[in-house]
C-alpha cells in the first residue's frame, strides 16, 4: 500500500492573527512531503508513526460530530498491517507535518469525502476546514484547520476570516534577487505551549489593542502587497511587521535569534518572521537580496521558499 503525497504548508503571514480573526497567506511548500505507507517490518520511525497512528484512530473513533464519518474498520486493519505515515516533514518545525498526516488520513479513510476534482464552493472549504480543525485538534490541542486544508488542496489559500477563505492565485516566481526563505532554528518548537502564551497574553488589553491596531493591519496589508506583486511596499511593510513581532511576541523567538532578528532590521539585509507558532523550528525570512542575506546568515542553513 501507498497513499498519495502530500506537501508541508508555509503560512506566508496570519500567525496568531488568524486565531483573533485577521487574514492569513498560506501556501504548499513541496519541498517536504508524505504520504501513508505499510511495512511488514516495523521499527524505528516507523513503528513510533504506526503507534501514533493508533493513537490517531482511537480518537478519531470517539469523535462526536455529524459532520464527517471514517471507514473506522479499513483504518484499524491497515494500521494492524504495519501502516506508517512516511515523511520527510521536519516535526515541530511549523510547516505542517500533522498537517500533512491528517490530509492523508481524510483522503483515504473520510466517507462522503469532499474531493480536490470538485467545485470548491466557499461552502465546502469552510467544511473541510472545520473536518480538519477537529481532526487536528489530536496534535495541537486546538487547531484552525488551516494546515490540512493547505495539505489537501495543495493550492495557496487566503484566510480573509474565519468564515472566509478562498484559493489565492499568487504572482508566479521570477528571477529575481529578492526571496522568502526559511531559516533553521536546530530547535523544536511546540505548538501547544507557545498559543497558551499567547492567549494568556490576550488577557492583557494593551496587547490586544495592539494585535487589532498593529499586527493584524500590517499583516493583511502585507498579503495585499504580495498577492498584488507590490514588492517594494511589500518589503517596508514586512520591516515593521519583523518590528511588531520582535517587541511583542519574544517569547515565541529563541533567545537565540533575538540579535539575529535585530541585525537583519538594522542593516536591512533580511527581515524575520514567526514560522508558524515559533518557539523554535523554521524562522520566516524576507530579503530583496538573497545573496546578501546569505552572506549575513552565513552561520546558518537557509532554504528557499519564493523568489522575487
Amino acid at each position: 500500500m501507498k497513499g498519495p503525497l502530500f506537501y508541508a504548508k508555509i503560512l506566508l503571514f496570519g500567525e496568531y492573527g488568524i486565531i483573533k480573526d485577521s487574514k492569513g497567506l498560506a501556501i504548499p511548500f513541496n519541498a517536504y512531503r508524505g504520504a501513508l505507507k505499510s511495512t511488514n517490518d516495523l521499527s524505528g520511525v516507523s513503528k513510533k508513526s504506526n503507534e501514533n497512528l493508533e493513537l490517531f484512530y482511537k480518537y478519531i473513533s470517539n469523535l462526536k460530530t455529524d459532520i464527517v464519518s471514517f471507514n473506522l474498520s479499513e483504518f484499524k486493519t491497515d494500521i494492524e498491517n504495519g501502516m506508517y505515515f512516511d515523511s520527510s516533514i521536519p516535526q515541530g518545525y511549523g510547516v505542517g507535518s500533522s498537517g500533512a498526516l491528517v490530509a492523508s488520513v481524510y483522503d483515504k479513510y473520510a466517507t462522503n469525502k469532499i474531493t480536490v476534482l470538485e467545485n470548491l464552493t466557499r461552502e465546502k472549504l469552510l467544511k473541510l476546514k472545520e473536518v480538519f480543525s477537529l481532526m487536528e485538534s489530536f496534535f495541537h490541542g486546538k487547531s484552525s484547520g488551516l494546515d490540512p486544508l493547505n495539505s489537501y488542496l495543495s493550492l495557496p489559500i487566503l484566510i480573509n476570516s474565519k468564515t472566509n477563505i478562498e484559493p489565492a492565485g499568487i504572482p508566479s516566481q521570477k528571477e529575481g534577487k529578492g526571496a522568502v526563505f526559511l531559516l533553521d532554528s536546530q530547535q523544536i518548537g511546540e505548538t501547544e505551549p507557545m498559543v497558551n502564551i499567547f492567549m494568556n497574553k490576550m488577557k492583557n488589553e494593551g496587547f490586544r489593542k495592539m494585535i487589532s491596531e498593529e499586527f493584524a493591519t500590517t499583516t493583511d496589508a502585507c498579503i495585499e502587497d504580495f498577492l498584488g506583486g507590490n514588492v517594494k511596499s511589500l518589503f517596508g511593510n514586512v520591516k515593521l511587521l519583523s518590528k511588531i513581532v520582535l517587541k511583542n511576541f519574544k517569547p515565541m523567538i529563541p533567545n537565540a535569534f533575538h540579535k539575529v532578528w535585530e541585525k537583519g532590521i538594522k542593516t536591512n539585509d533580511y527581515y524575520l518572521k514567526l514560522c508558524g507558532s515559533g518557539g523554535g523550528g523554521y524562522i520566516l525570512g524576507f530579503t530583496e537580496d538573497f545573496e546578501k542575506a546569505q552572506k549575513s546568515l552565513k552561520e546558518y542553513k537557509l532554504e528557499l521558499v519564493y523568489r522575487f
